[in-house]
């Protein structure tokens, strides 16, 4: 009987030790995946992070670690040395990287439109006012020359006639990040500097200073901004109404938070008229990043989670079919859409912007 038992307990400990051993080299196998590292724009944190985009490279034998930064910092200051990749979330910033590394080589696996996220009182009022307006599909448009016609009267919100949702003593402002590090605030800039110049992308000297004084109070008289898109848009999702009526932000992001449950009754997602396409370029620094330019674009699976963290891909029916599954309304057909400003022309502007911090009141 003893030796029964013994028989068994070895051949128990064999299996065991067997197991060990397969477990033991998956590990090792998982920690042998090369480890590709990109510098990101904050908007692209989320999408990065998600467990399924992480094993969806692991199976092409990928490990992608990334760092988020403003788009304009990845363009101008971020240290590429250290990195496989750059993606920013412009094509400005994008092609001043490939000008300053010499790179011909960019991925636009995804885009986004830009967007002003808001709340339903709020909606009501500015409709009232005559910058909110109902369109045709059932979502919300921004006139954006209407809005700068009251944030150029300096109106505040208590102001505005029969307001008793939000009489507060601020001005009329949508909330940004920082344009001196940020994209999305470089993407607003975009917007209303070509509303403020008659419809027109800004170019030269003289259509800069023309727009400038409008253009850079919207940024100046916000106060603290942060740094990255996220910041603001937390803020919208945690403190609510009181301190962000309006932000500007990345469609991506609203809709991404809408598949996960994070969008409540009352938040309303707006499209300013005009806007303009944020198309996210990835610039591969090392063939490392290249694979990963590559897998971002064609993967079918990396396509699909993409559409789910809110982004819009080459096939338009995947981004379809995530919002009509959670029943986000968002505009199909964007038709008003202007061109950035080029990325010299644009970096003028924001530094013009950026000398006025400081300067006192405008």
């Amino acid at each position: 009987m003893k030796r029964v038992i013994s028989i068994v307990l070895a051949a128990g400990l064999a299996v065991g030790v067997a197991v060990a051993i397969l477990i033991g080299n998956g590990s090792e196998q998982a920690s042998e995946q090369p480890t590709v590292r990109g510098v990101i724009g904050s908007e692209k944190q989320a999408f990065f992070a998600d467990p399924a985009v992480r094993a969806a490279f692991a199976k092409h034998g990928l490990n992608v670690q990334v760092d988020p930064a403003g788009s304009r910092q990845i363009a101008t200051s971020v240290d590429l040395a250290r990195y496989d990749f750059a993606f920013p979330g412009s094509s400005p910033a994008a092609d001043k990287i490939q000008q300053r590394r010499r790179i011909t080589t960019r991925y636009s696996p995804f885009s986004t439109p830009m967007a002003i996220a808001t709340f339903e009182p709020i909606a009501a009022l500015l409709r009232d006012a005559g910058v909110v307006k109902k369109a045709p599909d059932g979502t919300s448009t921004f006139d954006v020359a209407a809005y700068l016609e009251l944030a150029e009267r300096k109106v505040r919100w208590d102001q505005l006639k029969g307001n008793t949702a939000y009489p507060v003593r601020k001005d009329v402002l949508v909330s940004t990040t920082d344009p001196r590090s940020s994209n999305s605030a470089a993407m607003y800039l975009s917007i209303t500097s070509f509303v403020a110049n008659g419809s027109a992308v800004v170019g030269d000297a003289r259509s800069r200073a023309r727009v400038l004084p409008l253009v850079g109070r919207l940024f100046h008289d916000q106060g603290y901004t942060e740094n990255t898109s996220e910041g603001p848009f937390e803020d919208y999702l945690s403190v609510g109404m009181g301190q962000v009526p309006l932000v500007c932000v990345y469609e991506a992001q609203f809709v991404g938070r809408a598949v996960q449950g994070q969008i409540r009754p009352g938040m309303v997602l707006t499209y300013p008229v005009p806007t303009v396409i944020s198309r996210h370029g990835l610039v591969p620094l090392r063939p490392a990043g290249d694979r990963v330019g590559r897998l971002l674009t064609s993967d079918p699976e990396l396509q699909r989670l993409a559409a789910r963290h809110g982004f819009r891909t080459a096939d338009a029916a995947r981004f379809a079919k995530v919002t009509a599954e959670h029943r986000v309304p968002v505009a199909t057909n964007l038709i008003d859409v202007v061109d950035t400003p080029s990325y010299d022309a644009l970096e003028s502007l924001l530094a013009a912007v950026e000398r006025g911090y400081g300067a006192g009141p405008s």
